[in-house]
Protein backbone atom coordinates (compact mmCIF):
# COMPACT_ATOMS: atom_id res chain seq x y z
CA UNK A 1 0.00 0.00 0.00
CA UNK A 2 2.66 2.25 1.13
CA UNK A 3 4.73 2.14 -2.17
CA UNK A 4 1.20 1.98 -3.97
CA UNK A 5 0.62 5.47 -2.36
CA UNK A 6 4.31 6.94 -3.05
CA UNK A 7 3.58 6.06 -7.09
CA UNK A 8 0.83 7.82 -7.45
CA UNK A 9 1.71 11.02 -5.40
CA UNK A 10 5.24 11.11 -7.44
CA UNK A 11 2.92 10.71 -10.47
CA UNK A 12 0.49 13.45 -9.11
CA UNK A 13 3.39 15.93 -8.65
CA UNK A 14 4.52 15.11 -12.30
CA UNK A 15 1.51 15.62 -14.30
CA UNK A 16 0.84 18.65 -11.89
CA UNK A 17 4.23 20.14 -13.19
CA UNK A 18 3.31 19.37 -16.98
CA UNK A 19 -0.38 20.86 -16.69
CA UNK A 20 1.09 23.95 -14.81
CA UNK A 21 3.51 24.29 -17.98
CA UNK A 22 -0.09 25.05 -20.03
CA UNK A 23 -1.11 28.49 -20.85
CA UNK A 24 -4.47 29.46 -20.44
CA UNK A 25 -5.23 29.88 -24.97
CA UNK A 26 -4.08 26.26 -24.70
CA UNK A 27 -6.17 25.31 -21.84
CA UNK A 28 -8.92 27.24 -23.61
CA UNK A 29 -8.04 25.62 -27.17
CA UNK A 30 -8.06 21.80 -25.74
CA UNK A 31 -10.89 22.68 -23.74
CA UNK A 32 -12.95 23.50 -26.96
CA UNK A 33 -12.13 20.65 -28.88
CA UNK A 34 -12.59 17.90 -26.22
CA UNK A 35 -16.52 19.90 -25.39
CA UNK A 36 -16.77 19.28 -29.11
CA UNK A 37 -15.51 15.34 -29.24
CA UNK A 38 -18.50 15.31 -26.26
CA UNK A 39 -21.30 17.28 -27.86
CA UNK A 40 -21.03 14.38 -30.92
CA UNK A 41 -20.71 11.48 -28.54
CA UNK A 42 -23.74 9.21 -28.30
CA UNK A 43 -23.91 8.67 -24.73
CA UNK A 44 -24.26 12.26 -24.09
CA UNK A 45 -26.26 12.74 -26.97
CA UNK A 46 -28.80 10.02 -25.28
CA UNK A 47 -28.49 10.45 -21.52
CA UNK A 48 -31.31 12.84 -20.24
CA UNK A 49 -29.33 13.13 -16.53
CA UNK A 50 -25.52 14.04 -16.36
CA UNK A 51 -23.50 15.03 -13.98
CA UNK A 52 -21.01 17.65 -14.37
CA UNK A 53 -18.02 19.01 -12.42
CA UNK A 54 -16.94 22.52 -11.98
CA UNK A 55 -13.62 22.97 -13.75
CA UNK A 56 -10.59 24.27 -11.46
CA UNK A 57 -7.77 26.11 -13.04
CA UNK A 58 -5.83 22.86 -13.81
CA UNK A 59 -8.91 20.93 -15.60
CA UNK A 60 -10.74 20.95 -18.78
CA UNK A 61 -12.76 24.20 -18.52
CA UNK A 62 -16.21 22.63 -18.42
CA UNK A 63 -18.40 25.93 -18.82
CA UNK A 64 -19.31 24.88 -22.48
CA UNK A 65 -20.62 21.62 -21.77
CA UNK A 66 -22.36 23.09 -19.11
CA UNK A 67 -24.08 25.61 -20.75
CA UNK A 68 -25.04 23.00 -23.59
CA UNK A 69 -26.56 20.28 -21.54
CA UNK A 70 -28.75 22.98 -20.26
CA UNK A 71 -29.66 24.05 -23.77
CA UNK A 72 -30.48 20.37 -25.04
CA UNK A 73 -32.60 19.96 -21.98
CA UNK A 74 -30.69 17.97 -19.65
CA UNK A 75 -30.83 17.68 -16.10
CA UNK A 76 -28.01 19.03 -14.63
CA UNK A 77 -25.83 17.45 -11.64
CA UNK A 78 -23.24 19.03 -10.03
CA UNK A 79 -21.10 17.78 -6.99
CA UNK A 80 -21.26 19.21 -3.87
CA UNK A 81 -17.94 17.64 -1.46
CA UNK A 82 -18.45 17.54 2.20
CA UNK A 83 -15.30 18.93 3.46
CA UNK A 84 -15.30 17.64 7.08
CA UNK A 85 -12.89 15.15 6.13
CA UNK A 86 -15.39 12.60 4.49
CA UNK A 87 -14.75 11.81 1.40
CA UNK A 88 -18.90 12.23 0.91
CA UNK A 89 -19.98 13.46 -2.07
CA UNK A 90 -23.50 14.39 -3.23
CA UNK A 91 -24.94 15.87 -6.80
CA UNK A 92 -27.40 18.12 -6.47
CA UNK A 93 -29.66 19.58 -9.35
CA UNK A 94 -28.84 22.72 -10.35
CA UNK A 95 -31.30 24.38 -13.25
CA UNK A 96 -29.44 26.88 -15.08
CA UNK A 97 -26.11 28.83 -15.41
CA UNK A 98 -27.54 31.53 -13.48
CA UNK A 99 -28.11 29.19 -10.79
CA UNK A 100 -24.92 28.31 -10.50
CA UNK A 101 -23.45 31.94 -10.80
CA UNK A 102 -25.18 32.57 -7.29
CA UNK A 103 -23.29 29.44 -5.53
CA UNK A 104 -21.16 29.74 -2.90
CA UNK A 105 -17.16 30.13 -3.55
CA UNK A 106 -15.27 26.54 -1.95
CA UNK A 107 -11.88 27.42 -0.78
CA UNK A 108 -10.67 25.45 -3.88
CA UNK A 109 -12.73 28.67 -5.57
CA UNK A 110 -15.56 26.46 -6.92
CA UNK A 111 -19.07 26.89 -6.49
CA UNK A 112 -20.95 24.25 -5.15
CA UNK A 113 -24.50 24.69 -3.16
CA UNK A 114 -24.12 26.00 0.62
CA UNK A 115 -24.46 23.58 3.34
CA UNK A 116 -27.41 25.10 4.48
CA UNK A 117 -29.13 24.10 0.95
CA UNK A 118 -31.14 21.67 1.69
CA UNK A 119 -33.89 21.97 -1.30
CA UNK A 120 -31.99 20.37 -4.13
CA UNK A 121 -32.76 16.83 -5.55
CA UNK A 122 -29.84 14.67 -5.05
CA UNK A 123 -29.32 12.81 -8.54
CA UNK A 124 -29.85 9.16 -5.97
CA UNK A 125 -32.64 10.07 -4.15
CA UNK A 126 -34.66 10.55 -8.14
CA UNK A 127 -33.80 9.33 -10.89
CA UNK A 128 -30.21 8.02 -10.89
CA UNK A 129 -27.70 9.12 -13.78
CA UNK A 130 -27.15 8.09 -16.94
CA UNK A 131 -23.92 9.82 -17.79
CA UNK A 132 -20.67 10.95 -15.19
CA UNK A 133 -18.19 13.44 -16.43
CA UNK A 134 -15.32 12.41 -14.45
CA UNK A 135 -12.28 14.73 -13.58
CA UNK A 136 -8.86 13.78 -12.29
CA UNK A 137 -5.19 14.50 -12.58
CA UNK A 138 -4.32 11.48 -14.66
CA UNK A 139 -5.77 9.00 -17.10
CA UNK A 140 -4.69 5.74 -19.13
CA UNK A 141 -5.80 4.10 -22.04
CA UNK A 142 -7.43 1.55 -19.84
CA UNK A 143 -9.46 3.20 -18.18
CA UNK A 144 -7.78 3.91 -14.83
CA UNK A 145 -7.70 7.18 -13.25
CA UNK A 146 -5.46 8.91 -10.57
CA UNK A 147 -7.84 11.19 -8.65
CA UNK A 148 -6.34 13.70 -6.22
CA UNK A 149 -6.39 11.21 -3.88
CA UNK A 150 -9.81 12.16 -1.72
CA UNK A 151 -11.49 8.90 -3.16
CA UNK A 152 -15.03 11.15 -3.69
CA UNK A 153 -15.97 9.68 -7.21
CA UNK A 154 -15.17 6.36 -6.38
CA UNK A 155 -17.16 6.27 -3.38
CA UNK A 156 -20.03 8.55 -5.07
CA UNK A 157 -19.58 5.57 -7.67
CA UNK A 158 -19.85 2.79 -5.56
CA UNK A 159 -23.50 4.12 -4.38
CA UNK A 160 -24.58 4.57 -7.77
CA UNK A 161 -24.08 0.39 -8.10
CA UNK A 162 -26.37 -0.11 -5.21
CA UNK A 163 -29.24 2.42 -7.00
CA UNK A 164 -32.16 1.20 -9.52
CA UNK A 165 -30.83 2.27 -12.54
CA UNK A 166 -26.90 0.56 -11.97
CA UNK A 167 -23.57 2.87 -12.66
CA UNK A 168 -23.54 5.78 -14.91
CA UNK A 169 -21.14 5.68 -17.76
CA UNK A 170 -18.38 7.29 -16.94
CA UNK A 171 -16.25 9.79 -19.33
CA UNK A 172 -13.30 11.61 -18.36
CA UNK A 173 -12.21 15.09 -19.93
CA UNK A 174 -9.03 15.53 -19.76
CA UNK A 175 -5.97 17.57 -21.29
CA UNK A 176 -3.06 15.08 -23.46
CA UNK A 177 -0.72 16.09 -20.96
CA UNK A 178 -2.82 13.99 -18.14
CA UNK A 179 -2.44 10.86 -20.30
CA UNK A 180 0.10 8.62 -19.08
CA UNK A 181 1.35 4.96 -20.07
CA UNK A 182 0.08 3.37 -16.88
CA UNK A 183 -1.43 4.91 -14.04
CA UNK A 184 -0.87 2.34 -10.67
CA UNK A 185 -4.21 1.44 -9.39
CA UNK A 186 -5.71 -0.55 -6.48
CA UNK A 187 -9.08 -2.79 -5.93
CA UNK A 188 -10.87 0.34 -4.51
CA UNK A 189 -10.26 2.28 -7.64
CA UNK A 190 -13.10 2.42 -10.10
CA UNK A 191 -12.44 1.75 -13.67
CA UNK A 192 -13.70 4.58 -16.34
CA UNK A 193 -15.53 3.68 -19.42
CA UNK A 194 -14.17 6.41 -21.88
CA UNK A 195 -11.50 9.35 -21.89
CA UNK A 196 -11.95 11.51 -23.86
CA UNK A 197 -8.96 13.98 -25.15
CA UNK A 198 -7.17 16.14 -28.50
CA UNK A 199 -5.47 13.03 -29.89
Amino acid sequence: MAALRAAKQALRKEIKRRVAALTDQEKVRQSRVVSQKLFQHPKYKSSQRIAVFLSMHDEIRTEEIVEDAFGKGKVCFIPKYLTNNSNHMDMLRVTGMEDINTLPLTSWNIRQPGDDDNQREEALNTGGLDLILMPGLGFDQSGNRLGRGKGFYDTYLERCMKHPKGKPYTIAVAFKEQLCSDIPVDERDIHIDEILYED
